[in-house]
């Protein structure tokens, strides 16, 4: 995440190698203390691009993590995209809030959070192999990946679409698994959450 879109295509593999061991270890995804202190830099910092691209890659990235097979730790402070790295001697800069985009991030995390409480096929088959399945973990010229989440009945499945890329494609051919239409659920650029126009 921290690359510059234009380089991902290059680091397509770091993406995707985690579901080579998944299911043979149990794992917890982690954005913790140990990425965020002693000079590292906040998840928000070491995201490329201006301001509003940085929000956009950081809500990708949690995206990704809080719908990836395995449990979840997100550590304070980035739920609010703190720019600071933390420090055990102060409190959390919740001061962010009075800004829009870092209120933004934080109505994001609740819907996402929200989101994953909700549905089922989320966490009920995280540690069975027949709970994920690629449907496009090649494309890394366009810095996509497209997979499912299956629940244990065939209409709590999810399709999951994330766009690491700064482009915004109107238009866009995906697999799906099944005939018929698919309903939208959740969409990180949503207005509410800082839509993804103009961040290059």
């Amino acid at each position: 995440m921290q690359l510059d879109p234009f380089f991902r295509a290059y680091h397509h593999g770091e993406l995707t190698f985690s579901m080579i061991y998944a299911y043979s270890e149990d794992f917890v995804l982690t954005l913790s203390h140990d990425e965020v202190v002693h000079g590292k830099a906040s998840l928000i910092g070491k995201m490329p691009g201006k301001r509003k691209a940085k929000f956009a890659n950081l809500r990708a990235a949690y995206g990704y993590m809080m719908t990836h097979p395995g449990k979840k730790l997100l550590f304070m402070g980035q739920d609010i995209a703190q720019f600071n790295e933390w420090s055990e001697e102060k409190s959390v800069e919740w001061n962010l809030l009075d800004y829009e985009e870092h209120r933004q991030m934080q109505t994001y995390m609740k819907a996402l959070i929200r989101l994953y409480k909700e549905q089922p096929a989320l966490f009920c088959r995280d540690y069975d192999p027949q709970g994920f399945e690629w449907i496009n973990s090649i494309s890394a010229d366009e810095n996509m990946l497209v997979f499912m989440r299956r629940g244990d009945k065939q209409e709590n499945d999810l399709l999951i679409v994330v766009n690491f890329s700064p482009l915004v494609y109107a238009k866009h051919r995906i697999g799906v698994p099944y005939h018929g239409k698919f309903k939208e659920i959740f969409n990180s650029d949503s207005t509410e959450f800082g839509d993804r126009k103009s961040v290059v």
